[in-house]
């Protein structure tokens, strides 16, 4: 049984925009007006060697920079026209529009994997009923790509499975609330080939209803899973900025820009 769309949410994700985005650790300027729009129901790459801000920025998309108590930032983050930093947004409207997947699969160890794909209805305040509940767990793994795997074992810990199973299940945790947008942080870079294939293979099936954008080091699987792609560069100490961005196909083949044509061809990162 297939749920029905949360009212207020699309089923092709939603259009995000960043707008002169800056942001700062302290004194140290990490980003520099840093301005890219992330169409719906697309996966954007966002590319560049360490140290850039690519995972910076990933964050400030969904309010988490400024949980770093240091942390600042300027510019204005866009969901389908609103402003997740608007005066009067609340932090769990953005956190449920936005999810958020990590580099390090971080599901609730000692949680069954049913409570794990549950665990944030409570937070966004979201009542479902027994079948409801049931049937929503069975479609976010089902859509996460783990449903077989661990369909007669819900009961058991989620910190039980293996490390691209973990990653799947925290990618069902996301979707249970009816994310417009889903933030990957290089979510496969721990795993083994056969994990990163099943995640990129989620992660295509996923763009048809969600807006995804995944920060990688991996230029190849930035090439198979992305429609679009931003290359972040910080040089000479400076802060961190997109050289160009553009469809995925034209930034390999026939970027603008010679420094974007020597990353992605591996002369340097």
């Amino acid at each position: 049984m297939t749920l029905p769309p949360v009212p207020g949410t699309g089923a092709t994700g939603a259009t995000l925009q960043a707008r002169r985005i800056s942001a700062w650790f302290g004194d140290h300027k990490v980003l520099d007006r840093v301005s890219l729009t992330m169409p719906a129901g697309r996966v954007t790459a966002l590319i560049g060697p360490s140290g850039c801000g690519k995972s910076t920025f990933l964050r400030i998309l969904n309010r988490m920079h400024e949980l770093v108590p240091t942390a600042s930032l300027a510019g204005e983050v866009l969901v389908d026209g609103r402003d997740v930093y608007a005066a009067g947004q609340r932090l769990t409207e953005a956190r449920r529009t936005i999810g958020m997947v990590f580099q390090k699969p971080n599901p609730f160890p000692a949680m069954s994997i049913y409570d794990n794909v549950t665990s944030g209805l409570k937070l966004t305040g979201t009542r479902l009923n027994g079948d409801a509940k049931d049937d929503l767990v069975e479609e976010c793994l089902t859509k996460a790509g783990l449903w077989r795997e661990v369909r007669d074992r819900l009961r058991q810990p989620g910190g039980a499975l293996s490390g691209g199973q973990q990653q799947r299940l925290c990618i069902a945790r996301s979707l249970a609330v009816r994310p417009k947008v889903l933030l990957m942080d290089e979510p496969c870079s721990a795993l083994d080939p056969t994990s990163t294939r099943r995640i990129e293979e989620t992660i295509r099936e996923l763009a048809h209803e969600v807006t995804i954008v995944i920060v990688t080091h991996n230029m190849q699987q930035a090439a198979r899973v992305s429609d679009s792609c931003a290359f972040f560069l910080a040089e000479q100490n400076t802060p961190g900025a997109i050289v160009e961005h553009g469809p995925t196909p034209a930034m390999f083949s026939a970027p603008s820009d010679p420094r974007t044509a020597d990353y992605v061809e591996g002369r340097f990162g």
